[in-house]
């Protein structure tokens, strides 16, 4: 769904009621097969670009979900529980060179979806990023008396959970990273990332999100190898 000029409406409680059905059966499914990843003839996901494929799919379909209230804070609890999960789960794949990009495309998506909702903007799922829209309506049925409502940011609650997310899962990454046959004794992960051209993408890896949330002030610390070079 790409970005429309018509206000965001919030769902109703029907349709969230079903939106929270299909995604939570969509998050059992992905879990359920990545338990099973080293059975090949078990599962749907043997291997990270399997994952990675099906995991994109849930989450343009999280973040899709309106950023009006009260849907907004559906799709920021869907998001972070995606965020854990996939953070957790790549480590639990062997690291090869060819995948490393799709690795790392799959993160910048999840970086510019957090902006989006940070920002409370609609997904804009063919330019593949936050859109401003008008100002929202509530859900029809709705017993608001505004005629308009707008989205709302992350608790504070919220927001420490999402940069503990980031900063604990790229200190795994770093880990996983170091598992990467460089094919010579004596180089280190980055050389294959600097000869792949994915260097500075991975040291830059959710600059745009800690940035919006304030965490490059001295506040919290980027793992040391990951963060961003001047």
């Amino acid at each position: 769904m790409s970005a429309s000029t018509s206000p965001p409406k919030a769902l109703s409680c029907v349709q969230e009621r079903k939106i929270r059905d299909f995604v939570e059966d969509r998050f059992l499914d992905l879990t359920r097969n990545f338990k099973k990843r080293s059975e090949p003839t078990s599962t749907t996901v043997p291997t990270l670009t399997d994952y990675l494929r099906q995991s994109h799919t849930l989450l343009s379909l999280i973040l899709q979900i309106p950023s009006t209230p009260p849907s907004a804070s559906l799709r920021t609890t869907f998001l972070l529980r995606l965020t854990g999960d996939v953070m957790g789960a790549i480590p639990g794949y062997r690291p090869t060179p060819d995948v490393l990009a799709a690795v790392l495309d799959w993160l910048n998506d999840l970086d510019r979806g957090w902006l989006a909702v940070l920002r409370g903007q609609e997904w804009d799922s063919d330019a593949r990023e936050g859109v401003d829209a008008p100002p929202s309506q509530p859900a029809d049925g709705d017993a608001s008396a505004q005629d308009t409502v707008l989205g709302s940011p992350l608790s504070q609650t919220e927001r420490t959970r999402l940069r503990s997310l980031l900063i604990g899962g790229t200190a795994r990454l770093e880990e996983w990273l170091t598992e990467l046959d460089t094919a010579h004794p004596d180089a280190d992960y980055t050389v294959v990332l600097e000869r792949m051209g994915l260097q500075q993408g991975f040291d830059d890896l959710f600059a745009g999100t800690l940035t919006e949330m304030g965490s490059f002030g001295g506040a919290v610390s980027v793992p040391e190898g990951m963060e961003g070079t001047c």
